[in-house]
């Protein structure tokens, strides 16, 4: 139970500093930050549960004030902004991309970067859309128009979600909660 909270504290800790990386705002009002890398992360290392806790933890952080997504943003205004579908969808992506570590027999490597792209991608982008459409009160084409200047970016990150993952699988076995 401890070692499992401690875990959970460190990736919520884990996706603050990937905050730190300087934001880059597109027109939407919508930025592109290196912190969907972290929510990967949280399920291709932590597994489902503990992944989508611990974004539920940054989260809850991130609600109380604490100006923990980057540009040094935080409190309960940012979910009522263009980026409250992503942020919404931050643990449920997390959740499937650990379901999925946890389910499928392929290299650890292949799985996080399988996990990353259905459940950090597409499942994320789900959430994201609809919350753009519903606050710049446009159609679900034109927020998924929009959220196509992601794309590029996310499969970067979906990559390298997959090369560190694959890394811990050989360098410490055991630190693969996911697989565990």
């Amino acid at each position: 139970m401890e070692r499992n909270l401690t875990h959970i504290a460190l990736f919520a800790a884990l996706i603050a500093v990937l905050g730190l990386i300087p934001k880059l705002d597109l027109a939407a009002g919508v930025p592109i930050t290196a912190q969907s890398l972290g929510i990967m992360l949280c399920g291709t290392v932590l597994g489902a549960r503990r992944g989508a806790l611990a974004v539920l933890l940054f989260l809850a952080l991130v609600a109380a004030g604490l100006p923990l997504l980057a540009g040094g943003r935080g409190g309960i205004g940012v979910f009522a902004g263009p980026s409250v579908g992503f942020l919404v969808g931050f643990p449920v992506a997390a959740f499937i991309i650990g379901w999925i570590m946890e389910r499928t027999t392929l290299t650890p490597g292949l799985a996080a970067v399988a996990g990353s792209v259905i459940g950090g991608i597409g499942a994320l982008y789900v959430f994201g859309i609809i919350g753009m459409a519903v606050i710049l009160d446009k159609t679900l084409t034109e927020a998924a128009f929009l959220a196509m200047a992601f794309l590029p970016g996310d499969i970067v990150k979906a990559v390298l979600a997959g090369l560190i993952t694959q890394s811990l699988a050989r360098m410490r076995p055991a630190s693969l909660l996911s697989r565990g």
